[in-house]
């Protein structure tokens, strides 16, 4: 249906793939004169695409990896589609210069996540089909307090609560006495610690024994709740939780810093997007709440 003939570059040894391999296969199709490389991944492999051609080859990321905190990425593989398709007819002609970042990782050590500017990659651009730079708002830090004391009072014994990653989520775990795993996922059962860092499977084997709560935050500069970051949340867990039990925390200068634009979801899961989509409940602070839609 698309029309294309693939012509297959390179080769790579099944199992043993490594960066040095993406970063081959762009410069080779630099050398050919593709029109627009296409490439699945995380900050990662953004930085990997960066490396090897720079702003010398329009490009876009297909959202693939568990960490995205790059402008170089749609919104999700249908947008990504989507762009591709109308760059490739002439009807989006505008390239911009987005950012390669990724998570310093000596930052995470110290207990921030913070991310690092690598450089920029020349993208087909169209809004409502490109992801924002992920960013933190000035301030915010004064209003989490508040927040985690609202979630805290608010918990229940004999429930899970699968808490997402993030700063937002680590100060629910400071005001419990809990360490937080930064870029994880962790669950508490009766205000301890049950289970750290946790995957998928882990946690549903958990849900298979007690109901369960989720508590995720957005990401800053984007709106992404769900499949950015916090995979381990995957639509299984997501279904076997149920909308109803999902609980948003944002600071408020997060929320307002987005403007008028929705919050959005890229679980990965068709079915999955459309039950989360809607109207949320967005916890801002002590006994506070803002509704935002969910696309």
């Amino acid at each position: 249906a698309s029309e294309f003939e693939p012509k297959v570059i390179g080769s790579i040894e099944p199992g043993g793939t490594t960066a040095e391999d993406t970063r081959q296969a762009a410069r080779e199709m630099l050398r050919l004169g593709v029109d627009l490389l296409l490439f699945a991944g995380g900050d990662g492999t953004a930085r990997d695409v960066y490396n090897a051609v720079g702003a010398k080859l329009p490009a876009l990321g297909i959202p693939a990896g568990v960490k995205i905190h790059s402008a170089v990425y749609a919104t999700n593989p249908v947008s990504a589609g989507e762009l591709t398709a109308l760059y490739l007819k002439g009807r989006v002609d505008r390239l911009r210069e987005a950012e390669v970042m990724d998570i310093d990782e000596e930052a995470v050590r110290q207990g921030t996540v913070s991310a690092k500017l690598y450089g920029y990659l020349k993208i087909p651009f169209r809004t409502s089909l490109v992801q924002n730079l992920k960013m933190s708002s000035p301030g915010e830090e004064a209003s989490l307090a508040s927040i985690a004391y609202d979630v805290v009072e608010k918990m229940e014994d004999g429930w899970l609560y699968i808490i997402g990653p993030g700063t937002t989520t680590r100060a629910i775990t400071d005001e419990l006495g809990l360490e937080k795993t930064l870029i994880g996922v962790d669950v508490v059962l009766n205000r301890e610690l049950l289970a750290v860092d946790v995957n998928e499977v882990q946690l549903l084997n958990l849900l298979n024994e007690r109901r369960a709560k989720i508590i995720v935050t957005l990401i800053g500069g984007q709106g992404c709740v769900f499949g950015r970051g916090n995979q381990q949340i995957s639509p299984n867990v997501i279904k076997k939780v149920g909308r109803e039990n999902i609980i948003v925390v944002s600071a408020p200068e997060k929320l307002y810093a987005l403007g008028q634009r929705s919050l959005w979801v890229d679980t990965g899961d068709r079915d999955v997007d459309r039950l989360l989509s809607g109207y949320v409940r967005v916890v801002t602070g002590y006994n506070q709440r803002a509704v935002r839609k969910v696309s």
